[in-house]
C-alpha cells in the first residue's frame, strides 16, 4: 500500500512527468533540426542524455520545489530545503557542467590537432554537455507548469 500511494503522490509524479516530458521535447526538437538521425541516438537522448533543450533536470527540480509550495506551503522548511537543492542544481546546469564541456571541446580539439602533427594517438575526454540560460529557463518554466497543472487539475 505504501509503495502505491508513493506512485500517486503528485510532487512525484509532477516531478517524474517533468522529466519525461523534458526528454521528450528535446528528442522531438533534436528529430525536427538534426539532418542525420540514427535510432540509437535518438533513444540515447530519449532516455539518458544530457544538454540541449529544455533542460530536464532544471524541469525536474522546478517541478518538484513547486508541487511541494503547493502542498506543503512556501513557509515549509520542506520547501526552502528542496529550493535550495534545485538552486544547486540549476547553477550546477548553468555553470560547471556547461564550463567543463566546453573546456572538454577545446581539450579534444587541441589533442586532435597533436595527434595529427605529431603522428600519435589520441584519446578523447568525454564531452559533458551542460546548458545555455535559455534552456534552462524554458526547462525551469516547464517545470512550474507541470506542476500547477498537477496540483489544480
Amino acid at each position: 500500500m505504501a509503495w502505491r500511494n508513493f506512485f500517486e503522490n503528485p510532487v512525484f509524479l509532477s516531478g517524474i512527468s517533468s522529466l519525461f516530458f523534458a526528454q521528450l521535447v528535446k528528442t522531438i526538437i533534436h528529430l525536427l533540426t538534426i539532418k542525420r538521425k540514427n535510432l540509437r541516438d535518438t533513444l540515447g537522448l530519449l532516455i539518458w542524455r544530457t544538454g540541449g533543450m529544455p533542460s530536464s533536470h532544471s524541469t525536474m527540480v522546478a517541478a518538484v520545489a513547486t508541487s511541494i509550495a503547493f502542498y506543503e506551503g512556501v513557509d515549509s522548511n520542506l520547501f526552502v530545503i528542496t529550493l535550495m537543492f534545485a538552486l544547486i542544481i540549476i547553477r550546477d546546469a548553468l555553470g560547471v557542467r556547461r564550463s567543463s564541456g566546453l573546456q572538454a571541446k577545446v581539450l579534444n580539439w587541441l589533442g586532435r590537432q597533436a595527434a595529427e602533427k605529431l603522428k600519435i594517438e589520441f584519446h578523447p575526454v568525454k564531452e559533458v554537455n551542460g546548458h545555455s540560460p535559455l534552456e534552462v529557463a524554458v526547462g525551469v518554466l516547464l517545470g512550474v507548469i507541470i506542476a500547477a497543472a498537477f496540483s489544480f487539475l
